[in-house]
């Protein structure tokens, strides 16, 4: 694995412990990590891996549509209509989503009415609904997404498309990110200065109230808060997110994985994983504070 990791005070091994971890599993990881007001303290390990994004590309289809309504193209507020209908990148030809392959089925009770864009968005990243996904996607346009993900520095995510378009998938035109883009994503809105502090805390609010909870959130107390957005598919797991400590600190953390022989075992890494770099910074703050008291 290719790994870059900023040594800093009460490290103790991290890097080395999380590796020996990813290498009892088979599979590939990656894995990014900041504080948030620290830039020196990080560890980066395949940060630039390219991943199929899985539904980790709906926090930046979030905040495409949040750009846009505070470019008052629309409001937030706006009723649309739910359709579960939508065209092919590769020709156009029309597909519709399949209920056993989304994350909520709550959505579909609302095909042929109308829901406001807000609760689409509060859908896509909190159930991880794909149909709430697509009907975004088709309001604001994939590309648009993608430019502002390169306009913040996310240099390599490609969002091309919707969920499900199984023309494109079989063309290998997919969704795809490294752990570098998120981090560089999550990053935006946690010290927020993406838009306005309100825009970025309205964001991580929504974050806050995700309900898939078994990776990143898995195995820390339960004062520490997790906004975050997982992905899977196929032999895939992903979780990216922002972490709230109790002291006031907070970190962004990205794992990423794929070609996994046991997905199980392959979340319960992401969950250890996880919880080693809360202990680092927990330790990381002990240190430190040794460090500062000259009495002792």
């Amino acid at each position: 694995m290719n790994t870059n990791l900023v040594q800093s005070e009460g490290s103790f091994g991290l890097e080395e412990n999380i590796l020996n971890e990813f290498n009892s599993v088979e599979g590939n990881f990656a894995l990014a990590f900041e504080e948030i007001g620290s830039s020196t303290n990080k560890l980066l390990i395949n940060p630039d891996e390219v991943f199929h994004a899985a539904s980790t590309m709906k926090t930046p289809v979030m905040m495409e549509v949040f750009k846009q309504a505070h470019e008052r193209k629309f409001n937030l507020s706006d009723s649309i209509l739910i359709k579960n209908e939508f065209h092919s990148i590769v020709d156009g030809s029309t597909y519709q989503m399949e209920l056993s392959d989304d994350g909520s089925e709550e959505l579909y009770k609302f095909i042929g009415q109308k829901r406001t864009i807000y609760q689409l968005v509060y859908d896509m990243i909190t159930v991880s609904s794909n149909l709430a996904t697509n009907i975004l996607i088709e309001l604001i346009d994939a590309k648009n997404v993608t430019m502002t993900m390169r306009s913040i520095g996310a240099d390599k995510i490609n969002v091309l498309r919707g969920v499900e378009d199984l023309k494109a998938y079989n063309l290998g035109l997919n969704n795809t990110t490294t752990a570098n883009d998120l981090l560089v994503i999550f990053k935006t809105i946690a010290d927020r200065s993406w838009i306005s502090p309100e825009v970025c805390d309205e964001m991580s609010n929504i974050l806050l109230d995700q309900k898939f909870r078994t990776k990143i959130p898995s195995l820390l107390p339960q004062d520490v808060k997790v906004a975050h957005k997982t992905g899977s598919i196929s032999k895939v797991e992903h979780d990216s997110g922002i972490i709230f400590l109790p002291d006031g600190r907070k970190y962004v953390l990205v794992i990423l994985s794929k070609e996994l022989e046991d997905v199980k075992l392959g979340i319960n890494t992401i969950a250890k994983a996880s919880r080693m770099i809360y202990d680092y910074m927990v330790t990381h703050l002990t240190h430190s504070v040794i460090l500062n008291c000259p009495d002792l």
